[in-house]
């Protein structure tokens, strides 16, 4: 008993201090269906839509005592499109929640965004954006436990925990900046990256007396590709990767739609697919759109030493999306090369 209470001690202990220390901020598996957190660029750049809105959730490690849950909401429109249609501002806002470990450790966001965008010509894209957001840090170091809490035989609560900790919240603002590039030659193939750099102010995220913890600035970087490889058939391969402080993250993998039709001329699908977090997991995707909704399912499988330890229970994440237009009179509009049924 003693030493099944020890080593779970250990490993949420590692997981709380790799949050802090790390600081690793909210992420998810399917990057893909959160934009505005991947790049502020993306804010807005939409090929056939005026504006768009979607949730996201993410449940980790749900067998360890205390999971890790993530939560997102976002929504962004277009603006001043110019006459000709090829230009225009885009406007998104944003809430994003994560908890996480025994001790709570909590992150609640509010966002805010802008980009534009500029059709060069009938071939290539290019996007620029920012975002501001506002950052509530929390955590109960009453929950937690630490090694000088341990008398022998059990850890003792009563007894102190030694941390010279200042406060048990933390706010400040977070600036991101990021830009895209997007080749279109024809309605069958549209090839865009983007790059990103969160953090760009440096916030400092303490908890504790006379301790600097500024967040590093984390550089992000992702290729999406779209290719019609058949009347009723897209192969849409992608890279996300993410590096801060020493840490990194890879993923890579294709998703796969195939339309199966639809009434009064909608365009239904099914999408599927998997992804590779390098060195970490595997994770295969599944989904459906019907006309302007889409919804789409993915579990993470452990591929690391860490499966022992979570009894291979990975990560499930599901995200809601829809995408519209302002009127009727929106739906006839020219709009840029993308593949489409």
């Amino acid at each position: 008993m003693k030493t099944i209470m020890k080593s779970l001690s250990l490993l949420l202990s590692a997981l709380f201090m790799h949050s802090v220390a790390g600081a690793q901020g909210i992420h998810f598996s399917q990057y893909y269906n959160a934009p505005q957190l991947l790049n502020p660029a993306n804010t807005g750049l939409m090929p056939q839509e005026d504006y768009s809105v979607g949730v996201n959730y993410r449940e980790q490690w749900t067998n360890v005592p205390a999971p890790f849950k993530t939560f997102a909401a976002n929504g962004d429109l277009q603006l001043m499109r110019n006459k000709n249609l090829t230009n225009w501002l885009g406007l998104g806002v944003g809430f994003f929640s994560d908890k996480a470990g025994q001790g709570i450790l909590s992150l609640d966001k509010v966002q805010a965004s802008i980009a534009y965008h500029v059709q060069l010509d009938d071939y290539n894209m290019i996007s620029a954006g920012a975002s501001v957001g506002y950052v509530h840090r929390s955590i109960d170091f009453s929950r937690l436990t630490f090694d000088v809490q341990w008398d022998g035989f059990r850890f003792d609560k009563n007894r102190s925990q030694g941390e010279p900790y200042a406060r048990q919240t933390a706010n400040y603002l977070d600036v991101m900046l990021g830009v895209n590039y997007a080749f279109f030659p024809n309605e069958d193939l549209y090839i865009k990256a983007g790059a990103g750099l969160m953090h760009l102010n440096r916030p400092n995220e303490s908890f504790y007396y006379s301790e600097n913890n500024r967040l590093g600035m984390r550089p992000m970087g992702n290729v999406d590709v779209l290719w019609k490889a058949g009347s009723k058939f897209i192969i849409n391969p992608s890279l996300y990767y993410a590096q801060q402080k020493g840490a990194s993250e890879l993923i890579f993998g294709s998703l796969f739609n195939s339309s199966i039709g639809g009434e009064n001329g909608t365009n239904n699908a099914l999408i599927y697919g998997v992804y590779y977090r390098l060195g970490e997991s595997f994770i295969p995707v599944v989904g459906m759109e019907w006309s302007r909704f889409k919804v789409m399912c993915s579990y993470d499988v452990t591929s690391s030493p860490f499966a022992a330890a979570n009894r291979n229970q990975g990560a499930f994440e599901i995200s809601v999306s829809f995408k519209g237009l302002y009127s009727s009179l929106s739906q006839g509009r020219g709009g840029y090369n993308c593949p489409r049924f």
